[in-house]
C-alpha cells in the first residue's frame, strides 16, 4: 500500500487543492439465501455489504470492512476518524445532521447531495454568474439544528446539468471553494463506483467457492488485493493499461518467462527465446 501510495502521490493531481480527497460508499454483494442462511439481508435473499473509503491519489482502496447487507453505511461511517483537511464525499445514504457537525468538529470537510425535503434556512445568497450552469450558490442553516440551540453553516450549491436536463443540489461545509469545484468534487465521487464495477466484473466475486461466512469473506479479501496488485502494476509501467486488458494479458504471461517489468513497459514485444541448453522433448 506505501509503495502504490508514494507512486499516486507521484503523478498529476487533478484538483488544485492540496487536502486529501476520500471517497466513502458502500455496495451490496447478492447471495442466496438458503446456502448462505448467516448473510442476512431480506426475507427472501442474503447478502453481505463490502464498505469501502476510496483514496483519489491513485483510485486506491484505503479502508474496508465486510458486513451483513442490513448494516447501514452510517453504522459504519461513524466509527471512522479522519484527519483535519480531510475532504470527504459520500452519497445521500449518508445524510444525517448530527454526523455532518461531528464532521465539522473535527476539521473534516464534506461534499453530498442535499435531499429534497430538507427543511433550511437560507442565511445568504451569494451572487452567481448570469445565464451560467450555477443557478444558486446559498449559505445555509438546518432548522433541526437551531431548534437543539446550534448554529452550523453550510454551503448549498445549485448547479445544471445540460447533458442529463435536470438540476443538482450539493451540500458542504466548504463555505470557500468555488461552486463548480464543488461540484467536480462530487462528481469524482462516481470512481468508487467504477471500483466496485472492476472488483465485481474482474475478480468473480459474483460467485464463491464456499458457503461459509470465512469462506465468503477470505475470497473478498483476495479480490481487494489483487484489485491493489494491479493498480500498483497500473502505476508502475510507462504504458497507458485498462485495468481489464492488463488483467486479460497479465494471465497469458503466468506460463512465460520473461521480465515482468520490461513486459509492462512495453507489451507488444515477443517473449525472448528459449535458453539453447534446454532439452527437446522427444514426443515421436
Amino acid at each position: 500500500m506505501n509503495r502504490c501510495q508514494a507512486l499516486a502521490q507521484s503523478g498529476r493531481r487533478k484538483f488544485r487543492f492540496k487536502n486529501k480527497l476520500l471517497s466513502l460508499d458502500a455496495t451490496v454483494i447478492d447471495l442466496c439465501a438458503t446456502l448462505y442462511d448467516w448473510a442476512k439481508f431480506r426475507r427472501t435473499k442474503g447478502a453481505i455489504k463490502l464498505h469501502l473509503l476510496l483514496d483519489h491519489d491513485g483510485y486506491l482502496p484505503r479502508f474496508a470492512v465486510i458486513t451483513d447487507g442490513k448494516t447501514h453505511e452510517l453504522n459504519v461511517a461513524r466509527k471512522l476518524r479522519w484527519e483535519p483537511g480531510t475532504i470527504l464525499v459520500f452519497d445521500r445514504g449518508y445524510v444525517d445532521y448530527q454526523w455532518f457537525v461531528e464532521l465539522t468538529r473535527q476539521g473534516v470537510y464534506w461534499v453530498t447531495r442535499l435531499k429534497e425535503n430538507a427543511d433550511y434556512l437560507v442565511v445568504e445568497r451569494r451572487p452567481v454568474p448570469a445565464g451560467g450552469k450555477i443557478l444558486a450558490d446559498e449559505v445555509i442553516s438546518f432548522y433541526r439544528l437551531l431548534g437543539e440551540g446550534r448554529e452550523y453553516f453550510f454551503r448549498r450549491v445549485e448547479i445544471w446539468d445540460a447533458e442529463q436536463q435536470r438540476r443538482l443540489v450539493f451540500l458542504s461545509n466548504h463555505l470557500e471553494f468555488g461552486p463548480t469545484t464543488l461540484a467536480a468534487i462530487y462528481k469524482e465521487r462516481w470512481q468508487v463506483e467504477l471500483f466496485f464495477k472492476a472488483l465485481k466484473q474482474l475478480c468473480k466475486i459474483k460467485t464463491f467457492v464456499g458457503t461459509s461466512a470465512n469462506a465468503v469473506k477470505v475470497q473478498v479479501w483476495t479480490a481487494l488485493i489483487a484489485m491493489l496488485l494491479l493498480r500498483f502494476l497500473q502505476l508502475r509501467a510507462r504504458f497507458g493499461w485498462a485495468l481489464s486488458n492488463l488483467l486479460a494479458l497479465l494471465r497469458q504471461q503466468l506460463f512465460v518467462h520473461r521480465d515482468l517489468w520490461a513486459w509492462l513497459d512495453d507489451p507488444f514485444q515477443p517473449p525472448p527465446p528459449p535458453p539453447e541448453e534446454q532439452l527437446a522433448l522427444a514426443l515421436a
